[in-house]
């Protein structure tokens, strides 16, 4: 029984670490993007759309790169549905092979270690999702991203493209994000202080990867002044 508390326990402050760590990053992406990777790339990617769509020969490199995006997205998506199939095939193995052994310190029981590859499988089935929904809205701005409108409607056109864009991206961020969060959960197997380490241990690497340190992104006085640029064009537009 005090295995089991110490399982549970464990595993669910790592866990929380983690989610408020994330709670805390939305936040400064909401906030203050351009101090954060997720943001500067938002905001690089809006500025490349705009690029792209000026000018009609860049229209076979603008699908390219969109292509290069659907393909990774869809090498992690191909490899979370192989992983949520190996990981549902090891469970309806009800062979004794599942339980590790004694060298784990932590709750081995049945019940313990189905729940701890059923966490596994749905953390890659949610992976997979995140990156099927990314190359669904890559493919749809490789479509759109080729439009010639009318000097009134490419203002609409490039916020447009640009959104759909930031979309793929977000969810690409995602599915990337999900496979992080299985590590914890596959070293959950071996017990829960490896699973706590480990996520003790990502957070600051979470926010080494995640904020910019105004080093090689866009400030926030560039930021406001690229935006402030954008809506001045877009009254001048309008008029």
């Amino acid at each position: 029984m005090e295995k089991q508390i110490l399982d549970y326990t464990l595993v669910a402050i790592g866990l929380l670490i983690m989610v408020g760590y994330h709670i805390w990053l939305l936040y400064q992406v909401l906030n203050h993007p351009a101090t954060t990777a997720i943001g500067s790339y938002a905001i690089n990617r809006r500025l490349w759309v705009s690029t792209m769509m000026q000018d009609p020969y860049n229209g076979v490199l603008a699908v390219q790169t969109l292509r290069n995006n659907i393909m990774a997205s869809t090498l992690l998506a191909t490899m979370a549905i192989m992983l949520s199939s190996l990981i549902a095939l090891f469970m309806s193995n009800n062979s004794s092979n599942r339980n590790p052994g004694g060298f784990v310190y932590g709750d081995t029981s049945d019940e313990t270690q189905s729940l701890k590859f059923f966490s596994i499988l749905l953390c890659f089935l949610v992976a997979f999702v995140f990156n099927v929904q990314s190359i669904w809205y890559y493919s749809h701005a490789s479509q759109v991203i080729s439009l010639r409108l009318e000097n009134r409607q490419q203002g609409q056109s490039h916020h447009y493209v640009g959104r759909i864009v930031n979309l793929g991206g977000y969810f690409w961020i995602l599915g990337l994000r999900t496979f992080y969060f299985s590590l914890p959960l596959f070293l959950w197997i071996f017990g829960p202080i490896p699973a706590f380490i480990s996520c003790v241990v990502l957070v600051p690497i979470f926010y080494l990867l995640d904020f910019t340190f105004e080093f090689g992104g866009i400030s926030n006085a560039s930021y406001k002044e690229n935006h402030h640029m954008e809506d001045l064009e877009h009254d001048v537009v309008a008029d």
